[in-house]
């Protein structure tokens, strides 16, 4: 059964793309441009109730939350592809544990400069320099964090990459490219190597070509 993933140029549903190049999982891909609203139209609201991106339709299985999907997908095809869970229970639960921080200390503040930045700017609206200032203060203090813990291992969970890593490339690859604010991840060289590293993975070079973002 081939998985449909609809919205690929957006940055949540890279990370599922991702995900299954990684796994091996065949997949075909749907198009859903926000710009024109085509998220709130009836037909995909019945797949998708909040109207927002991704959705996966496997058969008649339906998800639409990213990091479910890359959870989901990464136990249902663990025997294949590359292992992005870990080996052990304890391997498991780092991996775990920094998909939590990805989604709830990482996340926020790197969509909010998204948002406020390219989306903003690509909508004609005006930004608010005070929440952008602010949430670069937020970032800053939590990729110090990342700056100590990848400076005992080579990846957030160990040194294997997973889920973890996989799960901040769309939205890093904003923050280092059209965003401009590079040094946010230069200036810290554990984060930098890092960076290096998990974006050069062919999974991500794929889906970068095959979909290159909107903004």
């Amino acid at each position: 059964m081939v998985v449909k993933v609809y919205g690929p140029v957006y940055g949540s549903p890279k990370r599922v793309l991702v995900c299954l190049i990684e796994k091996e999982v065949e997949f075909e891909t749907v198009p859903i441009d926000l710009l024109k609203g085509e998220h709130k139209d009836p037909d995909y609201l019945k797949l998708q109730p909040f109207g927002t991106v991704p959705v996966t339709e496997d058969g008649d299985y339906i998800l639409y939350e990213s990091r479910a999907i890359i959870r989901y997908y990464a136990e249902k095809y663990k025997s294949q592809g590359a292992d992005l869970l870990g080996k052990t229970i304890e391997e498991r639960g780092q991996v775990e544990n920094w998909l939590e921080v990805e989604a709830h200390s990482y996340n926020p503040p790197i969509h909010t400069l998204t948002v406020q930045i390219l989306l903003f700017s690509k909508l004609g609206f005006t930004s608010d320099q005070n929440l952008i200032k602010e949430s670069e203060e937020k970032l800053s203090k939590v990729l110090d964090v990342y700056e100590e813990r990848l400076s005992k291992s080579k990846y957030l969970a160990g040194d294997f990459f997973s889920l973890a890593d996989l799960s901040h490339l769309p939205f890093t690859h904003y923050l280092v490219g059209p965003m401009g604010k590079e040094d946010m991840i230069r200036s810290r060289k554990h984060v930098s190597a890092w960076w290096d590293d998990i974006s050069s993975r062919p999974s991500w070079q794929k889906v970068f070509q095959l979909y290159p973002p909107v903004f």
